[in-house]
């Protein structure tokens, strides 16, 4: 048998593949150790929507069928919700589809895509996948800095990836910052605007993208999910939301029957739970408070966040995250994002927060010794 990377593009060779990391049940089985909360992939800690199950349940006896590949209930549902037309709405396989379908139909090999140094590790995968260029501008203060980004757009740069909420920081750029980042634009630049984290933002100045879709020069993709918010992530569902024409282009990329049945009932339904979000934001924000005033407590340095998750400086990030796991915590190390120094801990719910803070507390303490 010939070897097969022998005709594999170098730029998929040397890719880094996402690391997800082991199932619960897989850690605990390796460790010895039972009852392990996680508390690293920033998701939902009260879990879906009452609402969503009910729905699930209920479409259980379809799943024969086929799924409706234009996600029409949904996507008309999320038009009203944002005040736009159905045509600038494509419901995705999670946002990362829809990213993948931005690089998809906009990059060629050559062309290259912006993004911060220390953002959403998929931008970076999926350009270099397209064979595409990734240009990587240094965070400024862990936050989006805008005018650099500018500066390193280019006559090749095809797509430029902003995060806001940014992951693993959790910190926002503001309106004025936002303007003159698109005023700024040459337009022949896609501006994807990963607002994943944007309902739990409470900031009177966070910038409002979907508004700026087609307004000016320069196309706007806003996306969003109802992978954290809405509890949904174990199902893949997020959407799109950007001028018509660019819409189109994204759907003639796009393969049919992405977005699964359950998917589409689910997030129709948990659009509607209004107490589901009210407990959610709650929740986080209660979480919020008690990580930052421990983390003051024990002399930890730490970002503020805007999002369901902070980082925090804990001085060996590998070593904490690997002390934590033996204490059945289970949070998210930072080297891959050039934070060795940090961990990335989502918000729980409060007994999970207390037993983090107590095992970080047994964990330090013992460093320090």
């Amino acid at each position: 048998m010939s070897d097969v990377r022998s005709f594999v593009p170098e730029w998929v060779r040397s890719l880094t593949p996402y690391s997800p990391g082991k199932p619960i049940e897989e850690l605990e089985r390796e460790l010895g150790i039972r009852g392990s909360i996680k508390l690293a992939s920033n998701e939902n800690p009260l879990g879906p929507s009452p609402r969503a199950l009910a729905a699930l349940a209920a479409a259980l006896a379809d799943v024969h069928r086929y799924p409706d590949g234009s996600s029409f209930h949904l996507t008309q549902r999320l038009a009203a919700r944002h005040g736009v037309a159905p045509e600038d709405i494509l419901v995705g396989n999670g946002s990362n589809e829809l990213l993948e379908l931005v690089v998809r139909s906009f990059l060629r090999a050559g062309d290259e895509a912006v993004m911060a140094d220390q953002a959403f590790v998929i931008y970076r995968l999926i350009v270099q996948a397209a064979g595409g260029v990734p240009r990587s501008v240094p965070l400024r203060d862990f936050t989006h800095d805008l005018p650099a980004m500018v500066r390193a757009v280019g006559a090749r740069t095809r797509v430029v990836f902003l995060g806001n909420p940014n992951n693993p920081t959790g910190t926002i750029f503001r309106r004025p910052a936002w303007e003159a980042f698109l005023a700024a634009m040459p337009d022949h630049v896609v501006v994807v605007a990963d607002d994943a984290y944007a309902e739990y933002v409470a900031d009177d100045d966070y910038p409002d993208t979907i508004r700026v879709r087609g307004d000016g020069k320069v196309p706007v993709v806003t996306l969003r999910t109802f992978s954290k918010l809405y509890g949904l992530a174990g199902l893949r569902v997020g959407y799109a939301v950007a001028p018509p024409a660019v819409i189109d282009v994204l759907g003639r990329v796009r393969q049919p029957f992405s977005v699964n049945s359950l998917a589409q009932v689910a997030a129709c339904a948990a659009l509607d739970d209004d107490d589901h979000v009210r407990r959610t934001l709650a929740t986080n924000r209660a979480g919020m408070a008690y990580l930052t005033a421990a983390f003051d407590r024990l002399g930890l340095a730490h970002v503020p966040s805007a999002a369901n998750f902070i980082l925090v400086h804990v001085g060996d990030g590998g070593a904490v995250y690997q002390a934590l796991l033996r204490r059945g915590v289970i949070v998210r190390p930072m080297d891959v994002y050039g934070f060795p120094a940090h961990v990335r801990v989502t918000v729980g719910l409060p007994e999970e927060n207390a037993r983090f803070v107590d095992a970080l507390g047994q964990v330090l303490a013992d460093t320090r010794r």
